[in-house]
């Protein structure tokens, strides 16, 4: 009866062992692999042993599920065939030397809810394909070389908890869909060319944890709305144009106290009010 069982076991195992992705996943790995300089990754990938073998693949229901090859000395560029992983739900490919633009075929990978392209080498403007992604939670693009626009329809990722953007080049004005993010707890935008105000319908924003708008080039009034955000723990708009006079409830948040550049390019602090509620437009 033990050797029944036996035999059993491994005959259960092998069939585990063979099953694996389709060759259309598998030849998109392949690809990633190759347009990536494989050879030269830190963590490696045999391709002869079985998908689910791979360092940094996650696998279900035969079905690449998660890319994790963070740090791992990516170079090269993001192949067309990663549209093939259907399934795909994180590709995390933080701080690698990853090239070229964001494939606008990327919106077509429905299931992602997390994608993480930071800290590369990434130009380009940001596709509005990604604004396609209705599952997506966390999107991080800094630390890149990415310019232009951001995507008038981003929105429309009403699932989106986590918007990371700072150190890029970026330009233009803040879309006004991106105020309808009931869900978005992180916004980090700092370290951009971003210009015009912060729109009063930031107060929709209910779920805003951190806000960063440092170092850009914004400009109006600091919207007293914002001391309606009662989950707001954390808050950096300095080094842009804002003037007119905040409240102290607001400038505590501040890791900079509200320091603005005026139309000479000189440092100068906001008034500041010791009552809530009560900012006003300065004349000057």
């Amino acid at each position: 009866m033990k050797s029944v069982t036996t035999l059993f076991s491994i005959i259960f195992f092998s069939c585990s062992m063979l099953a694996d992705v389709s060759d259309q996943e598998k030849d998109a790995l392949v690809k990633l692999y190759q347009s990536t300089s494989g050879s030269q990754w830190h963590v490696k990938w045999d391709l002869s042993s079985p998908v689910t073998t791979w360092y940094g693949i996650k696998v279900q229901d035969e079905k690449v599920i998660a890319v994790h090859l963070a740090d791992n000395n990516l170079v090269g560029e993001i192949p067309a065939e990663i549209v093939n992983l259907v399934g795909l739900q994180e590709l995390d490919l933080h701080k690698n030397q990853i090239s070229g633009s964001i494939p606008f075929f990327i919106g077509k990978l429905k299931e992602m809810k997390v994608l993480n392209l930071s800290f590369n080498k990434l130009s380009g403007t940001i596709p509005s394909s990604i604004c396609e992604m209705s599952n997506l939670k966390d999107l991080e693009l800094y630390m890149n070389a990415l310019s232009g626009e951001l995507p008038m329809q981003i929105g429309s990722l009403k699932q989106l908890e986590i918007l990371s953007l700072f150190n890029n080049e970026i330009i233009g004005e803040i879309p006004n869909s991106l105020y309808d993010l009931k869900t978005l707890k992180i916004l980090l935008l700092n370290s951009n060319k971003l210009s015009g105000v912060l729109s009063s319908e930031v107060v929709n924003m209910t779920a805003l944890e951190n806000l960063s708008l440092f170092d850009n080039k914004m400009n109006g009034q600091v919207p007293i709305e914002l001391e309606k955000l009662e989950n707001l723990k954390e808050m950096n708009i300095s080094y842009n144009r804002f003037n007119g006079v905040v409240s102290k409830d607001l400038a505590v948040l501040d890791v900079l106290n509200m320091t603005m550049l005026n139309d000479k390019g000189v440092a100068v602090l906001l008034e500041v009010t010791t009552n809530r509620n009560s900012a006003i437009v300065s004349e000057d």
